[in-house]
């Protein structure tokens, strides 16, 4: 009774698969362990939704969890009967044989049996461990497509390999039309064929070897450049800064010389200005005696000191005057201005020496190998340093890419329209049929397009609605609800969550919080070679948003998460 209980889903873990810890149910009836549910409700904070991982009933706000105490009381009276739970299995996923034997949910196979031709789990293999009925049976490591290890025509186990027509055969074949023919058994031809590959593999394990080698060469040599380029960036620096010094000084020159002549034009007119106010004191001190003079009554003090007063000032030796109008320094500001103009130009035309001079740096040669047959590069590519990256939007532009959404990904509710250009998430499934790169659980969709080795550029437009645009290996996991199917929640993505009016970048579930305006429009720019991806929001400016830096090492295919309803997310033309 306890081994059956202990083989009953309700005491596993849908999430983790195992006896159930801490168990907690749900309003909807399902069970988890505590720290099972919690974890995947953490991932899910930012969307302030929670949903059951079973049945995909969600929550607003999060549910307080409370230790089942009836179910925990069950559990660890089984735990004291002394009955240990059978070893722990693990389901079929993707790729894996499954066994034939389990009923719902099925286990994966570890054997499979080429008499029964079926495969079976770790427990319904173990009769033919145990029944004297399956001695003669053989059996090997699990495999799929058992049919096709039958005959097509008597469907009979084929156990005869013929070597005049290079196929497996049944008995009965080799009794009827391969009668006259070359036949062996299957043991003896593979026991032929594994010294054969034998031979190849150690063929391959050499080149193996050989590339491992030139592996070692490739890491000095870019060691070396590495070396290189740093002490040409650190010369380069030092020459800039001195021609920046130079720059400076004659700046300061101009700035000081400036300054000398306005000093001097200032002095000097002050000095006049003094000399000419002492001579308007001075007369305005014999015009007050003559007014004096003039107004007096008595006529003896007047003729007596009218021939003292009354003469006639003398000539002053100041200079006459002449007043410039238009004063400016405006010849020294066009001389200035011609001095800058033809530095630009000269800077100009030697940067186009010197970036012609670096792009024809050989980093390394590629040559045909003469001894590989299988292997062989016809002409010598000569690989050039990395131009540099765009500036603005114009010269982003030149690298725009033309993309189009898979419809053999997308989730079921998603609609594709405008020449696969154009993806919404509605409340209905759309007819696709069976296809094993759909995504069956998230609601995502990536590009047919895989890009890699060069530079690629491109715009997506969305509404206020959430959405994340991102890259991806074709490696992502496409089946179920589990994380590793997220754009940016594993090691195989990289993505930009638009989340109402804010922003955050993922990548193997770790999280950037972005602090910018949400744009309507997010530019895409990848370098494959560089190692980088850009995210830009598009408005009369682009806003650089988040920057990933890493080494790509196998083709990326941009990649949608809808998750709001009625949101369209668009890729956009570029000309």
């Amino acid at each position: 009774m306890a081994s059956n209980l202990w083989s009953d889903d309700q005491f596993s873990c849908p999430v983790c698969l195992e006896i159930l810890k801490d168990p907690v149910t749900t309003a909807c009836g399902h069970s988890y362990c505590m720290r099972c549910i919690k974890n995947c409700w953490d991932q899910t904070d930012h969307t302030g939704v929670y949903s059951c991982p079973q049945c995909r009933k969600t929550f607003t706000p999060r549910p307080d969890l409370c230790r089942n105490t009836m179910l925990a009381e069950v559990v660890e009276k089984l735990k004291k009967t002394g009955l240990s739970p059978p070893p722990a299995q693990s389901y079929a996923g993707p790729g894996d044989v499954s066994c034939d034997f389990c009923t719902g949910r099925k286990f994966k196979a570890v054997k499979s049996c080429l008499t029964c031709l079926a495969s079976y789990c770790e427990t319904h293999v173990k009769p033919h461990y145990e029944g004297a009925a399956f001695k003669r049976h053989k059996l090997i490591n699990a495999i799929g497509n058992l049919e096709q290890k039958l005959c097509a025509e008597h469907q009979r186990l084929c156990e005869v390999f013929c070597r005049t027509d290079q196929t497996c055969i049944c008995w009965l074949c080799a009794d009827e039309e391969h009668k006259s023919h070359d036949k062996v058994s299957v043991e003896k031809e593979r026991t032929g064929k594994q010294k054969q590959l034998g031979e190849t593999q150690t063929e391959i394990q050499q080149r193996i070897q050989e590339r491992l080698k030139e592996v070692e060469k490739l890491n000095e040599a870019v060691k070396s450049l590495k070396r290189s380029a740093c002490i040409e960036i650190k010369e380069s620096e030092k020459i800039f800064t001195e021609l920046i010094r130079s720059i400076e000084k004659i700046h300061t020159e101009v700035i000081e010389l400036i300054g000398a002549n306005e000093k001097a034009a200032v002095n000097q007119a002050e000095g006049h200005m003094k000399k000419l106010e002492q001579e308007i004191a001075e007369l305005r001190r014999r015009d007050a005696e003559l007014k004096q003079l003039s107004e007096t009554e008595d006529h003896i003090h007047f003729l007596q000191n009218f021939p003292s007063i009354c003469v006639p000032p003398e000539a002053g030796d100041l200079p006459s005057i002449t007043l410039n109008t238009d004063i400016s320094f405006g010849a020294v500001r066009k001389a200035v201005s011609e001095l800058k103009d033809h530095i630009e130009d000269f800077c100009k035309g030697e940067l186009v020496k010197i970036t012609t001079t670096v792009n024809e740096t050989a980093v390394y040669t590629l040559g045909s190998r003469s001894h590989d047959r299988r292997f062989k590069v016809n002409e010598v590519v000569v690989c050039s340093l990395q131009a540099p990256e765009p500036r603005n939007r114009a010269e982003f532009l030149k690298y725009s890419s033309q993309l189009t959404l898979d419809p053999n990904t997308a989730y079921r509710e998603l609609y594709l329209s405008e020449g696969n250009r154009n993806v919404t998430r509605g409340r209905e499934n759309q007819r696709y049929r069976d296809h094993p790169e759909r995504f069956d659980y998230w609601d995502q969709v990536l590009c047919r397009e895989g890009l890699s080795g060069t530079r690629c550029y491109w715009e997506i437009e969305c509404s206020q609605g959430g959405v994340s645009i991102g890259v991806t290996y074709k490696g992502i996991s496409r089946k179920g609800e589990d994380l590793s199917c997220l754009l940016g929640f594993n090691d195989k993505s990289w993505s930009l969550i638009c989340s109402g009016c804010s922003y955050s970048a993922r990548h193997n579930n770790n999280k950037t919080a972005i602090t910018a305006p949400r744009s309507p429009r997010i530019g895409v720019y990848l370098d494959f070679n560089a190692g980088t991806l850009s995210f830009y929001g598009i408005s009369d400016t682009m806003t650089l948003l988040h920057k990933f830096q890493t080494t790509f090492t196998e083709p990326l295919y941009p990649g949608f998460w809808l998750r709001s309803y009625d949101s369209p997310v668009t890729i956009c033309q570029l000309k």
